[in-house]
Formats: C-alpha cells, structure tokens, sequence
C-alpha cells in the first residue's frame, strides 16, 4: 500500500475512514474509538544510515512522512511546520541523551517551552491546527465566503499535558482553548504555568471535588455529545489525538541514533517509559513495529498500576480485589497515605508524588487493545478491511464489559501477546523517593536530579535489569524536577542533605518569575460546569476568571 492511500479509522468499528487532516481536526470519533493508521508504514531499506546524522526537525520530517501523504500537506509546508514546532526548544538536539551507567541512558524530554515532554507533540500540534484552519479559512475567503472555520479545543490534564497545550495553542487566530484539571490536585508550577498566559483564547478550568479520570471523562462525554460538538466544533490535544502519538515515535530513533555505535550494533537496547495514559509508550510501541531495534518497552506505573497488573493478570480493572494479592501489595493499595479520590467510575485514585500518571484508566490503551485482537484472531483472512471488522468487534466487546462492570479479563491469549513487546513494574511513592535520592548521590555520572517521573521509571529499570543484565537501556525523562518540587524537596529533604537548595540549584530564572504574575481560573463543579463556560464563552459573553497570586 502506498503512501497516497495512508488513511485513518476508529479502532470501535465503522468503514468510514479519514484523511490525515480529517483525522487530526476530529481527535475523537464519533463512535467513541481512537483513530488509528490504516497500515503500519515501511522504513527505507537504508534508513539506518541515511538518518544517522540528521537533525532533529529533519528526522521528524523523514518518519512523519510516512504517515502523512503529500497531498493532505506538502513536502515544504511539512518542513515548516516541524522547524517551527522546534525552534522554542533549549537543546540543539532537542530531546537530548544523558548518560547515567555504564549501560543506561536517560532520554531527556523536557527542553521545550513548558519543560515536561508533551511539548515534543503539542507545539507540532498546535502547528497542525493552526496550518489546517488558515489553509480552510483562505479557500473561505478566496470563494468570496463570509463564515471561518474556528476550533474549540477541550482537554484534561493531570499536570504537563495543559501547559504544553496552551503554550502551544496561544494567540492562535480561529482557535479557543479550555483546560481542565483537578481542583488542587497538580503543582503549584503546573497550575501556574496555565493561569499566568494572558491570552484571551485561553480557560484555565478548575473542576472541583474530581480527579484526571473525571476531567477525562468530562472531555470525552462533550466529544461524545454530537449536537454539542458540531455547535463548536471540538478539536482534541490529548493523546487520543493521532498527531500527538505521531510527533512522540520521532525521539525513540532520535534516542537510537544518540547511542553509541556499540550499542546500536548489539541489537540489544531496551526502552523504559513512566506512564500513565499510555500515549508515550504507545509511541514507542508504534516506532518498534516501523522496525526500530529494541526489545521490550518497560511499563512502569505508580501506585496507580491498572496498566501494571494488565501485563502482569491479562485482566484490565479499576481496582484489584486484595484478597487475591500477595500482602505486601495488599498493604500497599489499602494504605491510608496518600489522599484518595473517586473517579468518574466509582473507583478510587490514590494522590502520589509522581502525579500526571495518577490515573485510573488510560485511554491509549485501547489503541494497543486493538492490535492485539488483530494480531490473535482465530481465524484470519486475506481480507484487511473484514480482520479490521472483526478486531473492531472483538474491541468494542471488551470495552462495553469494561464500562459495564469497571473490569474485563482479556485472557491469557492476549497477555502473552502483549509480553511480546512489554514488561511491566510498578513503584511505591516510598520507592520513588529514594531513587530520587539515589541519583543525587550517584559518583560515576551525578548527581542529577530527577523529577519523581522519571525516578518511577529509573526503578523499574533496576529491577528489569535483572532480567536482561547485559542489556542497553534508555528511561525516558518526562519533565524537569523543577515542575515538582513537593516530591524532589520530600526527598532531597534538609536532614539528609543540608548541601542542597531547591530554589538555587534546580528551579530555572523563568519559573521564578511565574510567582509574580497573575493567574486566571475559572472554578466549576461537574461537566454540566464546564459545558455552561464554554457555552458563554463562545457567545461571547464576559466570563472573568479569578485572579490571584500563589507561591510556587
């Protein structure tokens, strides 16, 4: 199949399938299902050196291209969207490899503007936006037409994706954004970061008495809801949206390609991701089947482990009966520290100090879920469009048991589908306390400090290692230390470390300078909240958020 034919289809069934752009503009289907490539592209047979040396932006030109036909954007515009996206990074490698061990590296993902890694796919997606809507409003105006096209973002964050988003969206023409968090549930950074951009085309959204689960689950009830969504014409920046997916397979061959010569020749190089909603490791998943050389992706989850125990069980639930369990994870998930909220579905969200990953159900998954029944039909055929069907069938079924009874057993079949290309650990707020401070007081290749994110990944690391010592691995570094100093101050605490000064040595100049500008926060209760802001807001009406200052 070509690259002209590349198209985009709901992993919940439907025949109908997308162009690139239809598929970025509409984020969610309107059956509920994520959208996904209609094949998984092939390399070029000399891939391996011809991009040996390219730049960041050339790189990402080099792999976006095979998914995005020259007819939905030229081969110009392309580069001009991804140079763009890139020129606010601080590393001229943009997503540049630390060496920590011998054999380990950390893959630093935080250099863009709002220092965590959603920047990598959210400044390309704001490109995305901005580029499709002007090229639709042009053709407007040149027909002699009135009427715009406009867009109205609406997101969720735990932390790092709503930064990203803004900062990538900001003073856009045709474009209005609401972000919605927790009430009191992210850092003081985070939520600072959002409410101090004075752009009018940008809502912060403080939705009380909820968690992520429940922002998420707002979203995608108003993506859900046809009338509404058509009335503003609903655009996605959350990793249900393709093109995040998409910009995030780059920094895996960017990472491939850092790595010493003896490395990439052994064959041997495995892949640790801190996660949470599952669109960063997917992305890794995605760069494995293009023929990237690696061996497994680590899973590592906090005390919020349903994707743990996924590849542990072969059964995706909420909450896991602990009666089941040995003790010590029994004593771990009825634990009383911590604070615990409920999420849209009844079931509880444990308060960690690795916060964008506390999340209950991740909503990428269900793109894996959905290659998985591919890949274990009983019964393929030569047809890809009735296997899609049947995939699709087989999707849908687990996910309406998942909605119905908060649970479903996959079997053992997938399970060892999916142990194929993953491994799976989970790490206690204890734990990532002290590899934050392990790394502090490393010798060889320190101290470095790390934000409790990546500490949750350099553990799982440590254990998998076990299990394949003459390995190579890189832990992705999700988001500076700086954006979470509760976690980073808890460990590297006074006591212990009487040496260390937070605010001199980790937190940068421009994050200092967020406690002296004002912030702007719409406070609302529930979806029916959120869905009166937008509402006014699109009217046109005078909605003035709160203002004030914080401490960061």
């Amino acid at each position: 199949m070509s690259q002209a034919e590349m198209r985009y289809f709901s992993t919940r069934g439907g025949s109908e399938t997308l162009s690139f752009e239809e598929a970025v503009l509409t984020g969610l289907a309107p059956n509920g299902g994520l959208y996904i490539p209609t094949h998984i592209p092939s390399l070029p047979s000399d891939w391996q050196t011809s991009w040996s040396n390219l730049s960041f932006p050339d790189l990402s030109f080099e792999i976006l291209s095979l998914f995005i036909p020259r007819s939905v954007i030229p081969a110009e515009d392309l580069k001009s969207i991804i140079n763009t996206s890139y020129s606010t990074f601080r590393s001229e490698k943009t997503t540049p490899l630390r060496q920590t061990g011998e054999k380990e590296w950390v893959l630093e993902l935080w250099h863009g503007p709002t220092w965590a890694f959603k920047d990598v796919a959210l400044q390309f997606l704001g490109e995305l936006f901005r580029y499709f809507l002007e090229r639709r409003n042009g053709v407007l105006e040149k027909e002699g037409k009135e009427e715009r096209e406009e867009l109205t973002v609406v997101g969720a964050t735990s932390g790092d994706t709503g930064s990203a988003a803004i900062y990538g969206l900001r003073s856009k023409p045709s474009i209005t954004i609401f972000i919605l968090y927790p009430d009191g549930r992210i850092s003081p950074i985070q939520e600072a970061q959002m409410a101090t951009v004075p752009d009018e085309n940008v809502h912060c959204v403080a939705v009380e008495n909820s968690d992520f689960d429940t922002c998420q689950s707002i979203v995608k009830t108003l993506f859900s809801d046809k009338e509404f969504n058509s009335t503003h014409r609903l655009g996605a920046i959350n990793s249900i949206n393709w093109a995040r997916i998409l910009a995030q397979i780059v920094y895996y061959f960017s990472a491939y390609f850092q790595l010493p010569q003896k490395a990439r020749q052994s064959g041997d190089i495995q892949f640790t991701v801190p996660t949470g909603n599952f669109g960063d490791i997917l992305a890794g998943w995605f760069a494995k089947k293009l023929g990237l050389p690696m061996n497994h992706l680590v899973v590592a989850t906090n005390e919020n482990d349903i994707l743990e125990r996924f590849f542990r069980t072969g059964r995706y639930e909420a909450e896991e009966d602990t009666a089941g369990q040995a003790p010590e994870t029994a004593a771990v998930n009825g634990s009383s520290d911590g604070q615990q909220a409920t999420s849209a579905g009844g079931s509880s969200v444990k308060s960690t100090h690795s916060p964008a990953m506390d999340i209950l159900l991740s909503s990428n998954f269900e793109r894996l879920l959905y290659y998985l029944a591919l890949e274990t039909l009983e019964t393929p055929s030569k047809d890809e469009v009735e296997d899609r069907s049947r995939a699709q069938e087989k999707l849908n079924g687990w996910m309406n048991e998942l909605k119905k009874n908060g649970k479903v057993d996959l079997g053992e079949k997938i399970k060892e589908a999916a142990g194929k290309d993953f491994w799976s650990e989970r790490v206690s707020d204890d734990q990532t306390l002290e590899e934050i401070r392990k790394y502090y007081k490393r010798q060889d290749h320190g101290p470095y400090v790390v934000d409790p994110h990546t500490a949750v990944g350099l553990a799982a690391t440590e254990r998998s290692q076990k299990k394949s010592p003459n390995s190579y691995w890189i832990t992705l570094s999700t988001a500076h230390p700086a954006k979470f100093s509760s976690a980073v101050e808890l460990a590297l605490n006074s006591q212990q470390f009487p040496e260390f000064n937070f605010r001199e040595t980790v937190l940068p100049d421009e994050l200092k300078k967020l406690e002296t500008l004002e912030k702007r926060v719409h406070k609302v209760s529930g979806e029916q909240g959120v869905r009166e802001l937008i509402e006014r807001v699109k009217k046109g009406e005078k909605v003035v958020p709160g203002e004030g200052k914080g401490s960061i």
